[in-house]
């Protein structure tokens, strides 16, 4: 499908909007403040650091307590049943808000937006709620903030419109150590049970000089780590008028100087490769971890989801990646109970994990999205059963990460030291090179460094270790 760029002149135009906006607010009391809470992926937290960047733009503050907030932002997920239910207790919590100061400014966004029938369920039941928008409309939040304030009217911008690219957008980064840069947008692959493809739209790739000159900036501005976001990092640039894969991206991206570590997620099995692998223990700045979500170790499941792999490939990919990064840390995704799943089925999960042993997995029973092929699928086991089948998979993947965890007592590893904690005993947190969590002893001064660490102590989630004065 062509890619859809938005043209330069429309951004200037949001930009002046945002001016606009500036002025306005200038003439109040004070400063208005905003709150932008996000639910969902990494995509999500990226989308709403643009938001920030452009109420910063408009001379917003921020807040996390909605009593302050004159304007509050809802960026929702959409990906399962549990964080919808959350997404609208708390959009029916702020009607407080609104029945304190009927001039706040309640926004809804995100996936969850772009589904019809969340528009006309908050359209009709949660009437404080000013601004719907879905992911396709954020570049052009300013103007519809301005509608929203001129018309004192409920504005909804949801129409099944063209996924597009917009560059230029002001950005707030909360963290001034790690930075996520979005790569594409959107997803082809229309796993059977996965409503992302519906609310994002297709793929398509960012230009990578922008892509490069964005980590360039990071770079130099001292962030130390990058993370490179895309529904399926794989497919990138399939839709550029000289397409450059994602291999030939992260090459690039490697010739950047400086003291930075670059991840990505997420990784399709079906597309990733023995170039990808390959690219990947070759480039000195780019991380040995792979999140290369599996979603069932069965493969007449694995057909039914759409995944386009089946148990042996992907079997395969698994030891060929770790035949050129023995040092490869490794995680994935798995869903239980999906419809028509046997219990052998479900075990065939739990044995592909034995096999693999992943250092963690991020693991969810199914969830029915409307609208969704496999909603309409017919689904015999029980709630009680999954439920069951789940408790074992946990079972085996906590034992294996206790396991693989308790091998790193007694080594000294390299890490990012990210945040100061709350607890005494280990008052920082940081990441090893593979993504591991590591509670740290040591002084603050080391928060937005590398550092060597020895480790003392793990349990299943975590390692424990003491900063090595060099």
């Amino acid at each position: 499908m062509e890619r859809s760029v938005i043209p330069a002149a429309e951004i200037q135009r949001q930009r002046e909007t945002m001016r606009r906006l500036a002025a306005r607010f200038s003439g109040g009391e004070r400063a208005p403040l905003a709150m932008v809470e996000t639910y969902g992926c990494q995509q999500n937290v990226a989308d709403s650091q643009r938001i920030m960047g452009m109420l910063a733009e408009m001379g917003c503050g921020f807040t996390q307590d909605p009593f302050m907030a004159d304007i509050i932002v809802i960026n929702t997920c959409a990906i399962r049943e549990n964080a919808e239910k959350k997404v609208f207790g708390v959009i029916g919590q702020l009607v407080h808000v609104k029945e304190r100061d009927p001039n706040a400014v309640i926004c809804l966004c995100g996936c969850m937006a772009q589904q019809e029938t969340v528009a006309e369920k908050v359209r009709v039941s949660y009437r404080h709620v000013d601004l719907v928008f879905g992911p396709q409309a954020l570049w052009k939040f300013p103007e519809l903030l301005w509608d929203v304030l001129e018309k004192r009217g409920r504005v909804f911008s949801i129409e099944k419109e063209r996924g597009s690219i917009a560059e230029g957008l002001p950005v707030v980064r909360e963290s001034g150590v790690k930075a996520w840069v979005s790569i594409m947008y959107g997803c082809n692959n229309f796993c059977s049970y996965c409503i992302v493809p519906y609310v994002r739209g297709r793929e398509r790739s960012r230009d990578p000089a922008f892509i490069l000159e964005e980590v360039r900036q990071l770079v130099e501005s001292g962030y130390k780590e990058i993370t490179l976001l895309g529904q399926n990092v794989n497919s990138y640039g399939k839709d550029l008028d000289k397409p450059m894969d994602f291999s030939a991206l992260l090459s690039e991206i490697d010739k950047i100087p400086g003291e930075y570590l670059v991840r990505f997620m997420t990784s399709h099995p079906k597309d990733a490769g023995e170039k990808l692998f390959d690219t990947m223990a070759r480039c000195t700045h780019v991380a040995k971890q792979l999140h290369l979500p599996v979603q069932s170790g069965n493969s007449r499941i694995l057909r039914a989801m759409n995944r386009g792999y089946t148990r042996e490939q992907y079997l395969d990919k698994v030891r060929y990646a770790r035949s050129v990064m023995p040092d490869l840390v490794l995680t994935s995704d798995i869903i239980i109970g999906f419809p028509g799943e046997t219990e052998a089925e479900a075990m065939d999960t739990v044995s592909l994990i034995e096999e693999v042993r992943y250092d963690a997995l991020f693991t969810f029973i199914y969830s029915p999205r409307p609208g969704t092929p496999a909603a309409s699928m017919p689904d015999p086991a029980s709630r009680k059963e999954k439920q069951v089948w789940f408790d074992r998979l946990l079972d085996a993947q906590n034992r294996i990460s206790a396991e693989l965890h308790r091998m790193y007592t007694g080594k000294t590893v390299r890490v990012l030291v990210d945040a100061v904690t709350e607890d005494p005993k280990w008052p920082l947190s940081s990441r090893t090179h593979g993504g591991r969590l590591v509670h740290l002893s040591g002084p603050s001064s080391l928060v937005g460094q590398y550092a060597d660490v020895r480790i003392v102590d793990s349990n299943t989630w975590a390692l424990f270790g003491e900063a090595v004065q060099l």
